[in-house]
């Protein structure tokens, strides 16, 4: 029963975001080494960046969608911070610095600059907005009624993934700086990680506690009943956010504890 409903898939829209992604990418990193400036645009790079666009699509072209849409809430739970968290976070990494500013063509980089895209892009990236944006969109997708209209319904339920990967894209640019804009402090961003994560604590915790199944597209499959699983999606949360956010928090904070640790030795 598991194979049957194991099923992969191949939405033209989310491969051609990906073979667009990997063509921005491509072109971006052979400008800077074209450069003399291969050290901006090194292998490792590429890898990472491949890396975080294989997470995104295994999310979207596995069995970890079919099954996450059709069986188990926890897979569900499981696709969508593989592409709004681990995946869009690996990315945005693997951008940083000149890179970044090299993924657009000069033509479309120059339009961005002088047209009224600028200011939205800015406005939204203004970190009480973007953090807002993030914490609106993880709350209102799990309210039950629309969670479930969204997995009967194939176009809110693209659009919820749209804003899923749109979300995540706002606050892991600002914790990350891929582009240096400094928005926010060292602390800032440690501050929003810590938001970010209480926030996610907050929905775990309503997830493990419950007394009963909150989503009733969800019944319990695969000998797992529908409370264990919905207690599973909520330790997928915990989980995802204490590698993603923890390691970006010990990468931060680093720099400051070496000293405090020499100073003790």
């Amino acid at each position: 029963m598991v194979v049957a409903h194991a099923t992969w898939s191949a939405p033209p829209p989310v491969l051609a975001a990906a073979a667009l992604a990997e063509l921005l990418f491509a072109q971006g990193a052979l400008r800077l080494r074209r450069r003399g400036r291969a050290d901006l645009a090194s292998w490792d790079r590429a890898a990472l960046f491949a890396v975080g666009l294989a997470v995104s699509l295994a999310a979207l072209v596995t069995p970890i969608d079919s099954l996450g849409e059709d069986e188990l809430l926890s897979l569900h739970m499981l696709q969508h911070v593989l592409i709004g968290d681990l995946g869009v976070a690996l990315m945005v990494v693997a951008v940083r610095g000149p890179l970044l500013v090299f993924l657009l063509p000069a033509p479309a980089l120059a339009a961005i600059a002088r047209g009224p895209l600028r200011a939205v892009l800015s406005g939204l990236l203004r970190p009480r907005v973007a953090f807002v944006l993030w914490a609106a969109n993880l709350a209102i997708w799990h309210v039950p009624f629309l969670y479930d209209y969204a997995l009967s319904h194939p176009l809110v339920h693209d659009l919820e993934h749209a804003c899923w990967v749109v979300a995540g894209l706002l606050v892991w640019t600002l914790l990350v700086d891929p582009g240096s804009h400094r928005r926010l402090s060292r602390g800032g961003r440690v501050a929003l990680a810590a938001a970010m994560f209480a926030c996610g604590q907050a929905l775990t915790d309503v997830l493990v506690f419950a007394f009963h199944g909150l989503y009733p597209a969800y019944e319990g499959a695969y000998g797992i009943s529908a409370h264990t699983d919905q207690q599973l999606a909520g330790v997928v949360m915990m989980v995802e956010q204490l590698l993603t956010l923890g390691t970006l928090v010990f990468v931060l904070l680093r720099p400051r504890l070496r000293p405090a640790h020499l100073a003790t030795a």
